[in-house]
């Protein structure tokens, strides 16, 4: 009897440890979320603020997602050495250090500090990125792990709904459309100076987020002891003997891109199209919410009612649609089309990533590397839409969504079985 009650406790306690270390995986989800989807609002105020162009203001996407590139290498020297759980609050510290330097750079108004600030929290993200996602695995049975990575994709996108909202509130970029053109130095110096507040207190989050996490109970993750270059030694296979694993990458390079379109220029957007910043500030919700409905029709729907493929397929076909939809309309219609976006690019990222993956057996690891690296997409191709909207205008600009979304569904029905003969 005492036995069966001791087996009680010990199950309790691990129940209880579990449900602390996705509550921790959570909040980390939801703090990178908060810090990535907020860049669709600095946008359009670096614009005004710093007196950009178009093609200029897009560089904030650049420097956040290239730092995924430059930072691979650095991210699994870093957990290497530091261990996943002391990583994790090692990439913390870095994300808040890419956070102050958001104050000289308001102070200055210069925006290529503002542009290392960005470089920085991306990179600090990159290693959390790499450390937090193993642990939605083991913080809980296998067999429920795509339920648990549902659940921090939810708490990802619900973070990048309330962003734009909380920090709008202190940009006040409704009062700042008058400072369009301006020459009012004071004015415009000002306005660089709201950005300091709420990112003062992104820095106290980010820094109490990294003593939760080292202080935390979460188990640690074993690194291992070789690199991708020396497990790829060990095998005869190639990457290059899997077309479908480097068309995967390309694939998923062209999904970050055209997501980041759909949620970093609707605001932007939107007030090319009439509405006030007040209004506009609100559109980055509306294509978040659209992707936690995909998300939710996923859970329910893959693999019962749809398989992977299939829906990467519906997804690429409704990117399409909308895209058009969103250069043939105008106004609130136009502008709702490119937040259904969302709904579009929702499960192409869980749909990519096991497609690429089938069949590479020893080169798992490295694949992976490089679709992690795919996530530069959200660099290179945000950075072109913004070249074709200074060039022609940023409604027409949307025509660089079509081919790529015809891209993905060609892998979608043809490119993810291509098998070397």
């Amino acid at each position: 009897m005492a036995k069966t009650t001791q087996n009680k406790n010990s199950a309790a306690a691990s129940d209880s440890g579990a449900t602390r270390s996705i509550i921790i995986i959570g909040a980390l989800f939801f703090i990178f979320g908060f810090v990535t989807w907020l860049n669709a609002l600095l946008i359009p105020y670096l614009k005004i603020a710093c007196e950009l162009t178009t093609f200029q203001a897009y560089f904030v996407t650049f420097a956040f997602y290239i730092a995924y590139v430059v930072m691979a290498p650095i991210s699994t020297r870093t957990l290497n050495h530091f261990g996943f759980k002391k990583g994790m609050s090692v990439a913390l510290g870095v994300m808040a250090l890419g956070a102050v330097l958001f104050i000289p750079a308001a102070l200055s108004r210069t925006y290529l500090i503002f542009l290392l600030g960005l470089f920085v929290m991306g990179g600090g993200l990159a290693i959390l990125q790499t450390a937090v996602n193993p642990y939605v695995t083991i913080v809980g049975p296998a067999e429920s792990a795509a339920k648990r990575i549902s659940i921090m994709g939810i708490c990802n996108k619900l973070a990048g709904a309330i962003a734009p909202i909380l920090i709008g509130v202190f940009l006040q970029l409704d009062k700042a459309e008058v400072l369009v053109g301006t020459t009012d130095e004071a004015a415009l110096d000002e306005m660089a100076l709201r950005v300091i507040p709420p990112y003062i207190g992104i820095i106290i989050v980010l820094l109490a987020l990294a003593f939760w996490v080292y202080k935390s109970s979460l188990p640690e993750v074993e690194a291992e002891d070789e690199d991708d270059a020396t497990a790829l030694q060990k095998t005869s296979k190639k990457i290059t003997d899997y077309p479908h694993a480097i068309l995967g990458v390309i694939t998923l390079f062209i999904y970050v891109g055209v997501e980041v379109i759909a949620v970093d220029t609707i605001i932007d957007y939107g007030i090319f199209q009439g509405f006030d910043f007040e209004t506009a500030k609100g559109f980055t919700t509306g294509t978040m919410a659209a992707m936690i409905i995909g998300y939710l029709l996923g859970i329910v729907a893959i693999p019962k009612y749809i398989k992977q493929e299939n829906a990467l397929k519906v997804c690429a076909i409704l990117g399409v649609v909308f895209t058009v939809g969103a250069i043939s309309t105008s106004g609130f219609i136009s502008v709702a089309f490119i937040a259904l976006l969302g709904l579009a690019n929702s499960l192409m990222w869980p749909a990519i990533w096991p497609l690429a993956l089938a069949d590479v057996g020893k080169l798992t690891k490295a694949v992976s590397s490089l679709l992690v690296m795919g996530i530069a997409g959200g660099a290179v191709i945000p950075l072109a839409y913004g070249g074709l909207a200074e060039a022609i205008d940023k409604q027409s600009a949307y025509w660089i969504a079509v081919p790529l979304y015809l891209f993905i569904l060609y892998y979608a029905v043809a490119g993810h079985k291509i098998r070397k003969a």
